[in-house]
Formats: structure tokens, sequence, C-alpha cells
């Protein structure tokens, strides 16, 4: 995987950018600290450093040439009506989405992971982040199988994977740590309509 994908849509521009963009990250994770906390994994200070998002983005180029997960990141596009909205730079990380544990073989599954910023919830952004990087999974990595969890309590989650097609297939009991506590989580997953 030479050529990283660069995906658009209306208001975005996903790509898995290089370490260059380790300011953009650790600003979109220190502005939805407070926002994110009840739904990720426990976090401490060294967290939220420069250093620890350039480290992220070294891993997860490192995924992405190895085939094994692609981290996009949605920056606001320059030419989209609303992009003042993040200080007129137009470079804003808006969202996160994720396709991590890219299994091949009989499987062709991986697993769905995503983030949006606090002030764009319930703009419609991250479904139209995740559709696009889903239709791209499915068209251009081939992916038969895509799963996403969310916590019984996270509606907005839960939400969003429904108005994207995915289905409900059960719950895993104490499944994840989030937030420091083992949390049950509701299993999901969409298939490929053109399998």
């Amino acid at each position: 995987m030479n050529d990283l994908p660069i995906l658009h849509t209306a208001r975005t521009t996903l790509c898995v950018p290089s370490p260059a963009s380790a300011p953009l990250l650790q600003a979109y994770r220190i502005a939805n600290r407070a926002h994110l906390a009840s739904w990720e994994p426990a976090r401490t200070p060294a967290d939220f450093t420069l250093e620890a998002a350039r480290a992220r983005l070294e891993r997860s180029l490192a995924e992405a040439r190895a085939g094994s997960a692609l981290h996009f990141l949605a920056f606001a596009r320059a030419d989209a009506d609303d992009a003042g909205d993040d200080g007129g730079d137009g470079a804003a990380l808006l969202a996160t989405c994720s396709f991590t544990n890219i299994v091949r073989g009989p499987f062709q599954a991986c697993h769905l992971g995503f983030s949006v910023a606090a002030h764009r919830q319930g703009t419609g952004l991250m479904h139209e982040v995740a559709a696009t990087a889903i239709a791209h999974m499915f068209a251009h990595e081939g992916l038969h199988r895509i799963m996403a969890c969310h916590m019984p309590a996270n509606a907005r989650s839960a939400a969003l994977l429904g108005r994207l097609g995915f289905v409900r297939e059960g719950l895993a009991r104490s499944y994840l740590r989030i937030a420091g506590r083992w949390e049950d989580m509701v299993l999901t997953s969409l298939v490929n309509p053109r399998d």
C-alpha cells in the first residue's frame, strides 16, 4: 500500500496524514478531551502531548502501509461553506474514522471506530465522513464485513450506526475498558451490499 487514499466529502478531506499533522491532531485531542472521555480508554496527560500525537500518526502510517489499518482524519475543506468555524485556516481536524484489525483471506473484515468534534455533533458530519470511508473500504479495499461496537448508553453512536445500515448482532459483556471501567458493548456489523 504505497499510495494512501485521499477521500473527499462535501465538507471534509479524509486522509492518513504524515506526522507533520501532529499539531492538528494534538489540538483536536485537547479540544475534545472532555467530550470524548466517557467513550474512550482512560487517558493520561502524556496522551495529549505533541510527542504522543506524532507517535500516533507514525503508527497510523506504518499500519496503513502494512495493510492492517486505515486511520482516516477528516480535515475541514478550505472551500466548504462553513470552513470558517475552525478559525479560518480550513485545516482543522473535525473527525476521525478508523478501520482497524483488517483481516484478509476468507474473513475480509475489520473494526470501525470514530469520533467527531464536540461542536460538530448533530450536523450530520460524522455520517458524511463515515459513509464515504465505508464506501471506500468496500469498493477499493475489497472488504466484506465491517464491525462496530458501542456502549448501550451511547445513543448518538447507536443512531449513527443505524443510519449507516449496521445491524445489531448482540451484547458483549465486560468487553472494553472505557474510562477506567470494563463496559458492555453492543455489537453491530455491516456487510458489503455487493456480496
